[in-house]
Parts: structure tokens; C-alpha cells; sequence
């Protein structure tokens, strides 16, 4: 945007304003439709100007106002044609040398813009003391205010947090894995909560091209299940029981036999069974905690 001088823009506050007499109204409509720039610094300031129409709502006269004007113009009496006195006859003193006529037109521009700046100042003013009063309204009577200047109502997100419950324990079974009357070949651990299972191998020897498998063997199941291939490892994780419920699981049997390398191959034991066992409790669920 070119930069203006003050009397420019004290011109387009006029004009926004409505104080211009007609020929300086002519003058800026002219200057909008030629320079884009002072169009849009004339838009700004009736920008700035609806805050206070927004604030000052339209009030129509009631009927008998008009009822009384109407009737005072009716009986008013045609007024007299205004006569003039006749002016003195002017008398031209005779110049001897022309004499020098002062060049005014600095006071007259610089009084136009003193009288410009004065209607600017006392517009600043009023815009000024509008947006005091309509924030305190916002502050204390929002609901006062017209919908397009309402301030809009704060929302704070709390974050609240909650002390972490502590995890119950779950109840822990084992099982010791052997040959009857021998010593523990591997022992099963089973999670209550989870039920998931680890082997632990203890003191079973593996066979050279073989695989131990372990075997879940229950009254309610027509055949034994696999649990799967014992790793050569000490610790062996399996996911596999949580198919089965928590009766079949505290209940069956569990087994190991030797099969062909890799297990099984087709879902049933190839062998009877080298070591057995059940499980037991051996860490019982934690107790709930009493109210507090």
C-alpha cells in the first residue's frame, strides 16, 4: 500500500464517519474509484466504525411523534417573504499604487485540516470509550452484547490423574514332572490370570533325534492335546492353554512323550507317557484390598 499523508487519512476517517460536506465526499468517492489502496483505508475505518453500530441498536419512533409533526406543519402559517435591507452604496477610494493582497490559502488549508483533525480526534475518542465499555460489558453482562461481538466462552481442560492401581497377584500352580517314584524331570508353572505356562527342564536327558512333547490330558476331551514341543533350552514359554478353561486346566493331567524330531506329526502321542504330573496351588490370588 502507498503511503498517504494525514490529510489523506483523515479524509477517509471523515468520509467513514459522515462529516464531509458534498464537494469532499465528491473527492474521496472519486480518489476510491481510482486508487484501490485508499478504497481499501476507506473500508477499514467503516470497519472500525461497526463496533458502535453493532452497540447502538435502531429505535423506531412511535406512531403519535409523526401524529404531532404532521399536525404542527399543518398549522403553521406561510411565512412572509424575506426582504433585504438595501445595502449602502460603496464607495472605491481611488488607489494610487496596487496594493499587495496577502496569500491565505495556507491559513485556509491549515485551518481545514485543524477542523479535520478535531472531528478525527473526537471520532478516535468515541471509539476509544466504546471498546471500555463494551469489554466491560463482555466482562460482567456478556449476554448484553450483540452475537457478533460476544466473546466467546473459555474452556480449560483439566488433567486429572489417577494414582495407578497396583496389579493383583494372580494365583500361581506348578507341576513336577517325573517317572513315578523318580526324580523331577520338568516342572510346569502355570499363570492364573494369563494362562500362560513355562517348562523348566530339570533333569530329563533328550534322546538323540528325538523330541519331548507335552501333552494335556483331561476326562472332558476325547484325546490328548498337544501343548507342544519341549525346547532344547532350560525354560520353555507356551501361550497355547488359554483355549481351555480354568477347570480343564487345574484338573488334567499334563504328560510328556518322546516323539520324532519336531513333535508329532499328526496331533496324537506316538509314545506312552515318560513323565506325568498334576498341578498344584503353589501361590495363591492375592486378597482384595478393604475399602477405605
Amino acid at each position: 500500500m502507498m503511503p498517504y499523508s494525514e490529510d489523506h487519512i483523515a479524509l477517509a476517517a471523515e468520509y467513514a464517519l459522515g462529516t464531509l460536506d458534498a464537494d469532499e465526499r465528491t473527492q474521496v468517492e472519486t480518489m476510491m474509484s481510482v486508487d484501490k489502496d485508499f478504497a481499501a483505508m476507506v473500508d477499514a475505518w467503516e470497519d472500525k466504525l461497526s463496533v458502535l453500530n453493532q452497540m447502538v441498536g435502531s429505535v423506531e419512533p412511535r406512531a403519535e411523534v409523526w401524529d404531532k409533526i404532521k399536525e404542527a406543519v399543518a398549522h403553521s402559517e406561510p411565512q412572509a417573504a424575506l426582504v433585504l435591507p438595501q445595502a449602502p452604496p460603496v464607495v472605491v477610494p481611488e488607489v494610487k499604487e496596487p496594493a499587495e493582497v496577502a496569500d491565505t490559502s495556507n491559513v485556509i488549508r491549515l485551518s481545514a485540516q485543524a477542523r479535520r483533525w478535531r472531528n478525527v480526534a473526537s471520532f478516535t475518542t468515541a471509539i476509544a470509550a466504546a471498546l471500555v465499555a463494551m469489554i466491560a460489558v463482555g466482562v460482567y453482562q456478556p449476554d448484553l452484547l450483540p452475537d457478533g461481538v460476544r466473546p466467546k466462552p473459555r474452556v480449560q481442560v483439566v488433567e486429572v490423574k489417577t494414582p495407578a492401581v497396583p496389579a493383583t497377584a494372580s494365583a500361581q500352580y506348578v507341576a513336577v514332572l517325573q517317572k513315578e517314584g523318580g526324580a523331577p524331570a520338568f516342572i510346569l508353572t502355570v499363570d492364573g490370570a494369563t494362562k500362560n505356562f513355562t517348562v523348566r527342564k530339570v533333569g530329563a536327558a533328550p534322546e538323540p533325534g528325538k523330541s519331548f512333547e507335552l501333552w494335556l490330558i483331561s476326562d472332558k476331551l476325547q484325546r490328548p492335546r498337544s501343548l507342544g514341543v519341549i525346547g532344547g533350552s532350560d525354560f520353555t514359554a507356551r501361550p497355547v492353554l488359554s483355549s481351555y478353561d480354568n477347570d480343564t486346566i487345574n484338573t488334567a493331567t499334563y504328560a510328556v512323550t518322546v516323539e520324532q524330531a519336531g513333535g508329532s506329526p499328526d496331533g496324537n502321542p506316538h509314545s506312552a507317557p515318560v513323565f506325568t504330573g498334576k498341578l498344584i496351588e503353589s501361590v495363591p490370588p492375592a486378597a482384595p484390598s478393604p475399602a477405605r
